[in-house]
Order: C-alpha cells, then sequence, then structure tokens
C-alpha cells in the first residue's frame, strides 16, 4: 500500500513540476539534431541537393544549411536565466507602471494539466513579449516558449530572450522550402513535448490600437502538427492586453503619419532607459475564452485524422484556419478591459476641440460606464470601478487631461499630442461600444424611429463594422444584441421605447446632448465607409481598381482630417480602407472584373444614400463636393 501511495505521489508531483517548469528538455544541440534527423527535414535537405546538383558536395552543403537554420531558430531555455529575468522584470514593472492588473486567469489554470497551451495574445508593444511569461511564471505555471520575429535576434538581447524561452523565426519563408521544414520540425517538436507556446496572430504590433487581421502561418503550422501526432489536446487561449499609456506610442504616430519603420538595433534599445523616468499607468490582462482544437478540426469533419499535408494544402486545414482565425480574434475581443484612460479617451475625442466642461464630462463618463455595465460587450467583459470624477482625477494624475479654470466651470481637455496618443486607448475598446454608439447615430439623427428601421440599418452596416472590428456578433445575433443596446440605452435615458417606436430625447435637454455626443464615437468610421462608396459612386462601375481606389481613399480622408479636425492618424489609414473595399466584395456589393477594375450594380448607390440616416447634411455635402469635384487629379 504504501510503495502505491509513493508511486501515485510520483506521478502527481511530476505532472505539477511539468505545469509549472515544463518537461525535461534536452540540451539545444540535441534538439537541433533531433530536428534535423526527423524524416520531413531529411527529405527537405535531398529536395535542397538535388536542386543543387545531388552530388556528394551538394548534400553536405544542405545539411549545413539546415544545421544553420535549426541554430538560428532553436530556444536555449535556463531556468536559472528565467529567475534573473524575474528580478529584473519585477524592478522594471515598479519603475514603468503602477500595477498590473490581471483577470480571468484561472481559466488558464483550469485548463492546462493535461492540455498543450498557446497564448495567443493581442500585440500591442515589446513589452508584451515580456510581461504574459512573467505573470504565467507568477502563477505557477510553465513559462512558455515564445515565437518571436528574427529583427529582436540582437547581439546580447538575442541570447538573453532565447534563454528565456524565445524561439526566432524570419518574417516570411515562403519560397525557402528547406527552412519552412525545419521550422515546422522545431515547432512539432515542442508541441508533442508538452512545451507550452506563445505567438501573436496578428503577426506584428498594431500602430493604431485596433486588432489587426490574424495571420495563417502560425496557425497552419499548428493545427499540422497535431494532425501528424495528437501528443495532447491543444487550447488556444487568445489574451486581451492593454496599456494605458504605450511605450512606444510616438513611434506609432510618426510611422503613421508616413515615417518609415526603424529597423531594432542594440543602439535604439539603450536609448529606451531615458523612458523609465516616466509613469505609464496600468497594464491591464484579461484571458479569453480557451478554443479547443479538436473541437475545431472535428466540427468540420474527419478528414484530418490522419491526414498527410503535402504540398497542396487541403480543404480543410484551409477552413480550419480560417474558423481559427476567427474565433481568436473574436476571442480576444470579447476580453476589452474598460479602465479610466480608455473611457476618457472614448469620450473626449469624439469633440471636435478634444474638450469638455467638467460637470458635462462626469456626466458623460458615467453614462458610458452605465452603458457597459448594462449591456456589457461579453461575459469576459471588465468595467473600472470608479465613477467620472475619479476617472478624471486618475487621469489627470497621469498627465494625459489638463485643466484650463474658468469661472463658468472648469474645461478639461487632451493636448494635441495627447490626442493623438491616447486615440491608441481608444481603438482598444471602440469595438465594446460600435453597436450602440451606431444605435446612438440612427436615433439622434432620427428622433423618431419605427424600431424595424433600427433594425434594418443595423444589419446593413454591421457586416463591415463586424470585419473592421472584429464584432462577436453574427447575422442570426443582431435582433437579439440590438434589443439588449436598446433596452440599455434606455436605462441610462438616451431614449425611449415607445411600443414599436424609438423615441430620442428632447433636444433642449442633457440626455439629448450626451446622446448626440456618444454618436459621435462612430462618426469617423461612418464617414471613412461614405467616402469610398461616394468615390465608386463618382467614378461609376469598372473604373477603379482596388488599389485606385485604396489610394483614392487614403488622400480624400487625409484632405478631410485636414479641413475637418479628425485629429487621429488611422482616420486615413490605407489597411482600413483596404479593409473595407474587400468587405465590399465579400457581401456581395461589389465584384472584380477581368481587368481588374471594381464592378458594382445600382445597390451600392442606394446604399450610399443611406448615410443621410446616421451623418448630417454637411458632412455628406463636404464629402461629395470632394469626391465629385476635387478627385480628377488624383487617379
Amino acid at each position: 500500500a504504501l510503495r502505491k501511495i509513493a508511486r501515485v505521489l510520483r506521478v502527481h508531483f511530476r505532472r505539477q513540476r511539468e505545469m509549472a517548469i515544463g518537461p525535461d528538455l534536452s540540451h539545444r544541440r540535441t534538439r537541433v539534431e533531433a530536428v534535423l534527423g526527423a524524416e520531413p527535414v531529411q527529405a527537405a535537405i535531398a529536395a535542397e541537393a538535388q536542386a543543387h546538383g545531388g552530388d556528394a558536395s551538394a548534400q553536405m552543403k544542405a545539411q549545413a544549411a539546415a544545421r544553420a537554420y535549426a541554430m538560428e531558430i532553436a530556444a536555449d531555455y535556463s531556468y536559472p536565466m528565467v529567475r534573473v529575468l524575474d528580478r529584473f522584470l519585477t524592478w522594471l514593472w515598479t519603475r514603468l507602471y503602477d500595477g498590473v492588473e490581471v483577470s480571468h486567469f484561472d481559466t488558464v489554470a483550469n485548463v492546462a494539466p493535461g492540455h498543450e497551451i498557446v497564448y495567443l495574445p493581442s500585440h500591442r508593444s515589446h513589452i508584451d513579449y515580456l510581461l504574459l511569461s512573467y505573470i504565467v511564471f507568477h502563477r505557477g505555471l510553465m513559462v512558455p516558449h515564445i515565437a518571436a520575429g528574427a529583427n529582436l535576434n540582437l547581439p546580447v538581447l538575442g541570447s538573453i530572450l532565447r534563454r528565456g524561452g524565445a524561439f526566432f523565426l524570419r518574417r516570411s519563408f515562403k519560397d525557402n522550402r528547406l527552412y519552412a521544414a525545419v521550422f515546422n520540425d522545431y515547432l512539432h517538436m515542442m508541441i508533442t513535448r508538452g512545451y507550452a507556446i506563445e505567438y501573436f496572430v496578428e503577426g506584428g504590433r498594431s500602430r493604431t490600437g485596433r486588432l489587426l487581421s490574424p495571420m495563417a502561418g502560425m496557425l497552419a503550422m499548428t493545427v499540422q502538427s497535431y494532425a501528424r501526432e495528437q501528443a495532447r489536446p491543444i487550447v488556444f487561449v487568445p489574451i486581451y492586453i492593454g496599456y494605458e499609456k504605450l511605450f512606444e506610442g510616438r513611434t506609432y504616430v510618426g510611422e503613421l503619419m508616413g515615417k518609415p519603420k526603424k529597423t531594432e538595433s542594440l543602439f535604439d534599445l539603450l536609448l529606451t532607459v531615458r523612458e523609465l523616468k516616466k509613469n505609464f499607468g496600468k497594464v491591464h490582462l484579461n484571458v479569453g475564452e480557451p478554443i479547443h482544437l479538436a473541437e475545431v478540426l472535428d466540427a468540420g469533419g474527419d478528414e484530418w485524422r490522419g491526414a498527410s499535408i503535402g504540398d497542396v494544402r487541403p480543404a480543410w486545414l484551409t477552413s480550419a484556419v480560417d474558423t481559427l482565425k476567427h474565433r481568436i480574434a473574436h476571442g480576444i475581443n470579447a476580453a476589452p478591459v474598460l479602465g479610466p484612460v480608455n473611457l476618457v479617451s472614448l469620450v473626449l475625442l469624439a469633440t471636435p476641440r478634444h474638450a469638455m466642461d467638467e460637470r458635462q464630462l462626469v456626466l458623460q463618463l458615467d453614462a458610458c460606464r452605465g452603458l457597459a455595465l448594462a449591456a456589457p460587450y461579453s461575459a469576459r467583459t471588465v468595467v473600472t470601478g470608479m465613477d467620472g470624477a475619479a476617472m478624471i482625477a486618475y487621469c489627470e494624475q497621469l498627465h494625459l487631461l489638463q485643466r484650463q479654470a474658468h469661472p463658468l466651470g472648469d474645461v478639461l481637455f487632451l493636448t494635441a499630442e495627447d490626442a493623438v496618443l491616447t486615440s491608441y486607448a481608444r481603438n482598444n475598446v471602440l469595438h465594446a461600444f460600435a453597436l450602440p454608439a451606431l444605435i446612438a447615430c440612427l436615433v439622434s439623427r432620427n428622433p423618431d424611429l419605427e424600431r424595424a428601421s433600427v433594425d434594418r440599418l443595423v444589419r446593413l452596416i454591421l457586416p463591415f463594422l463586424r470585419t473592421e472590428l472584429f464584432l462577436r456578433w453574427e447575422d442570426g445575433d443582431v435582433d437579439a444584441a440590438v434589443n439588449t443596446q436598446l433596452v440599455a440605452l434606455d436605462a441610462v435615458g438616451w431614449l425611449r421605447i415607445e411600443g414599436e417606436r424609438v423615441i430620442a430625447p428632447d433636444m433642449n435637454s442633457d440626455a439629448h446632448a450626451q446622446l448626440v455626443q456618444f454618436a459621435q464615437v462612430m462618426r469617423p468610421t461612418l464617414i471613412r465607409y461614405f467616402i469610398t462608396l461616394s468615390l465608386l459612386t463618382a467614378r461609376g462601375s469598372g473604373a477603379l481598381t482596388p488599389a485606385e481606389l485604396e489610394s483614392l481613399c487614403h488622400l480624400q480622408a487625409q484632405r478631410l482630417a485636414m479641413l475637418r479636425e479628425f485629429n487621429a492618424p488611422e482616420f486615413f489609414d490605407k489597411a482600413i480602407f483596404r479593409n473595407f473595399i474587400a468587405t465590399l466584395q465579400r457581401v456581395g456589393y461589389a465584384q472584380i472584373g477581368v481587368d481588374g477594375s471594381i464592378l458594382f450594380d445600382e445597390r451600392l448607390p442606394l446604399t450610399a444614400n443611406e448615410a443621410r440616416f446616421v451623418l448630417p447634411p454637411d458632412v455628406r455635402v463636404a464629402i461629395l463636393q470632394m469626391t465629385r469635384g476635387g478627385s480628377d487629379g488624383l487617379a
């Protein structure tokens, strides 16, 4: 009996040890040899040698190239280095931040036993790499091995990151089959041996604060690894990370304004030491709903079981990766943290001069917070416990909010620079307010509206918002979601539901002013849509290619920003217009002709005409004048 108890305890403690520090990992060179000896890698080496003559010399060169790739990729994990990094990061966080707030991490602890965990955080800063590993380590779980860009494999820094669990990959290796084979097998080895993995599905850091479209590469390799060998179930864990003040904020603004992206260097890293004197507020990390890979694969049939994947990607793999991309993006966005900086940014950036009377700002903040509590975006949404006055005091303490004393009441405002920088915090949570703000646009422009008209117009616009902001509602969920938001807007006093009609407050009331103010949250997005539709309508079907339309939209939005003070670089971001143009094709409003031009029928001009329900006349007239009269010289 004692031997049985001892055996059970040994197994139990071994599993607990693996959860905390991971399974035993052999020396880096041993792992490299294991990767090089794998059948897919040997086949790739043979193919590479054959492509260069097939003789002994070509074979040796191919083998040497594969070894060099493996050494370039492989981590050199060292637990003593992890302990050193832990002490350093504890010091760093206390210098940079007022705290790191973590929500719903019990989700990871509950799912970790017996599963291969793949952490998928949003990517907003280089700090992300360090932050998640630090939190996981302090929660007593295995530090993940992180897929890091080769641009971070710098002298000194690269070695430290590698020993902390980073493995490096090149930005693109589609045309290098040998490198792809080595990387695929290295990832497969890490997964099958039970090591937690972390990578960023967006591919790069978001420069605007919006979630970027997920990339297929690492997801496809993970799915292929699982199809090849189901050593243990794989669970994807989406994670939202939000910063009140961003370390790289000014760099991002410069890039959005047209400055070229700088290549990382050790010198630039040393220069960031100056930033340690600044206060960057708090960091928020919220864990989303786990996604079980086997469930996603089985939902598409059982073709994946025992399948071998060659040069042509099978349909089941493409379908599974597409499903994962959408579920992961929705999972990250379904775990927003609505903090004081996010809400203050949301409210003030919707004003023409980024300024408000203190009393009105307090009321607006309290109403927005009340709305988020009455109709939360998802069950995992975290809303600040501060009231409006406390939020203002907090942002003043961070030097984000300025105060101008006045006999009739103080005015609070954002400087021009802070307005641009805080747009990042606003964009982190914009999706959480997109639907109620869209309804506010409709009701503020149409003070007595039939409920059926609200549903119709939301259904018209929502597919574009869903694609741009990764909203969680599918077509079948729209009516229930609209009803929930209408009830919440009624509860905060911004509209009244009377039978089948939706009524705006009296135009002279504070509630109406607040409704109009809240509606401005979505105005830049709706204006971008109208610019695109107006340009297409003005030029006619078959006159523009997607690239030409994207360029024209960028220039028109840039000009409109100069004339009407839409002070945020992402307002004329080409990527957002590119996404909208692609969505027009996907939902059937446009198609690409044989000559590459955009073709459309009468439905597109009719859709553009619906802008009268959401945009004021002066804005529509200004855009129509620009698109019809001032674009000839831009094409």
